[in-house]
């Protein structure tokens, strides 16, 4: 099966990693494709070296001044192209995405979808970009903002989601007028590889230049050149807080610009007028979607003491009647984890929490079978102990009681990241704490409905250590470029702003 289903997305057992428009190259460094299911190698990638990296930024140089003269309308037709093939390999994508990274195939095609959606949202925005008109001060005088490229952008994706937060920054970025130069994650290069073939015969079979580029490495050898470089105005990093760290201070070092998506601990508030039902199935889809894999996964439950005990039956009972396999079967509900060492720290959690006062209520071990599968884990916290506080990338759910709302919210908000919440409630004044400027201090925060699956149309992000950026919808186009105030006088005469007068001239 997934021979047929690489030869149909125009992969083989060799791939070419890197790719400069329509041409593909790589000499470095083989890498393994390997499947977290079986563990068995899917497909070989031919990794670059610095040298390729090196003309690749300078034809992504270059090819940025030929794209930012295409107008603005013109690139959303270029993106609208990308959108059409996208939905035509669609199931096959998604297919891919689950083979190679182990989400369930409907989550999997849910992510391709979510690239559609994104290319359609930008080629709207395509001709809706604009500046402001400003009131001047002095007679005869027009004052407006413009909005002009960036250039070249740098995205670096992770392996959670291994296509759609490409499609976040490359469409936007495209119809803003910029490159992008994409750097993906060494779990998932058959998925950018696909991506890449898709979008850049669909430019190339419009007649539009390029405008994307593909560099695959096995490890971290050359992306220090792609956050040192000055023809690199802005690099987005998805990843782990630690390393977000790391790439912000060294692009900072060249005062370029950083858009960071990093870790999220993510807590659903449940109180005591919440329907059960809508928090069942929405902290099931948020702690075991994905095993926990995403940054919006749910990972605190924060129950009003007096329902907690009927909270807890509930998703223990549901967590047992959990499918786990192989993603790409009908049924299965939970795939695996990405590799080895995540199963090996997903452990680590559970025997951290249980040292720490918590009760295992279900799960917590790894499955004796191939591929990196474990128990989902329910566990009940006597407090928001330290390994709470933590984010594991895995789905384990701690439960932690609490009894005023303002404990509640104080919960939320005492650690590191702010990703995305959320309260169940029927009560309107809870909800509405909640959400002003005293209660959720996420970039995300959702009122009957759960941390994960946000809409593209909404600008995604967090605050704290989740990194401060915004991808996606809203007004997120202004990140990919750069803001010019202008001024035109249109008398004859050369006022001063403050009044202040200089020389003998006239005022």
């Amino acid at each position: 099966m997934s021979l047929d289903l690489l030869a149909r997305l125009g992969l083989a057992s060799q791939n070419p990693g890197v790719w400069l428009g329509d041409r593909a190259t790589g000499s470095g460094p083989a890498l393994l494709s390997f499947n977290p299911a079986t563990g068995e190698p899917i497909a070989e990638v031919q990794t670059g070296t610095a040298d390729e990296l090196a003309h690749l930024l300078g034809e992504a140089a270059a090819a940025a001044a030929a794209w930012q003269a295409v107008p603005a309308p013109r690139r959303g037709e270029a993106v609208r192209l990308i959108g059409e093939a996208l939905r035509r390999h669609r199931d096959d994508l998604g297919s891919l995405v689950s083979l190679e990274m182990g989400k369930i195939r409907a989550e999997g095609i849910g992510e391709v979808q979510e690239m559609i959606d994104i290319a359609d949202y930008a080629v709207g925005l395509s001709r809706m970009i604009g500046g402001r008109t400003l009131p001047s001060e002095r007679p005869d005088h027009r004052m407006f903002e413009q909005w002009h490229p960036l250039g070249v952008v740098a995205v670096i994706t992770a392996f959670n989601f291994p296509v759609a937060v490409w499609a976040w920054n490359a469409c936007l970025a495209a119809i803003c007028g910029d490159v992008t130069v994409w750097r993906p994650s060494p779990h998932a290069p058959l998925c950018a590889i696909a991506v890449q073939r898709l979008v850049n015969a669909a430019l190339a079979g419009g007649g539009f230049p390029p405008a994307f580029y593909l560099f695959c490495e096995a490890g971290t050898e050359h992306v220090g050149r792609l956050l040192d470089d000055r023809r690199v105005p802005l690099v987005s990093f998805t990843g782990s807080t630690p390393v977000g760290r790391q790439v912000a201070a060294r692009v900072a070092g060249r005062l370029g610009r950083t858009l960071l998506e990093l870790g999220g601990n993510n807590a659903v508030v449940v109180d005591a007028t919440a329907d059960l039902d809508l928090v069942e199935r929405a902290v099931l889809f948020g702690a075991v979607g994905t095993a926990g894999q995403r940054c919006t996964s749910t990972r605190r439950l924060l129950v009003e003491r007096s329902v907690a005990d009927a909270l807890v039956e509930r998703l223990a009972a549901a967590y047992a009647q959990v499918p786990i396999g192989d993603p790409l079967a009908p049924g299965t509900l939970l795939g695996p984890l990405i590799d080895a060492a995540a199963v090996a720290r997903f452990e680590a959690a559970v025997s951290a929490a249980r040292a720490q006062g918590g009760l295992l209520v279900c799960g917590g071990g790894g499955l004796p079978r191939a591929g990196h599968f474990v128990r989902p884990a329910i566990l009940r916290m006597p407090a928001q102990t330290p390994v709470v506080r933590e984010e594991t990338f895995g789905p384990i759910l701690y439960v932690i009681p609490w009894d005023t709302l303002d404990e509640a919210i104080t919960l939320q908000n005492e650690v590191a990241h702010g990703l995305s919440s959320a309260i169940f409630t029927r009560d309107l004044e809870a909800a509405e704490r909640f959400l002003a400027a005293t209660g959720s201090d996420c970039g995300i925060a959702n009122v009957n409905l759960g941390t994960s699956g946000a809409e593209i149309g909404g600008a995604f992000g967090g605050e704290k250590d989740t990194g401060g950026g915004r991808e996606a919808g809203s007004d997120s186009w202004k990140a990919y470029m750069r803001r010019q105030t202008c001024t035109i006088n249109h008398g004859r005469t050369l006022p001063l702003a403050q009044g202040i007068t200089f020389g003998a001239g006239p005022a």
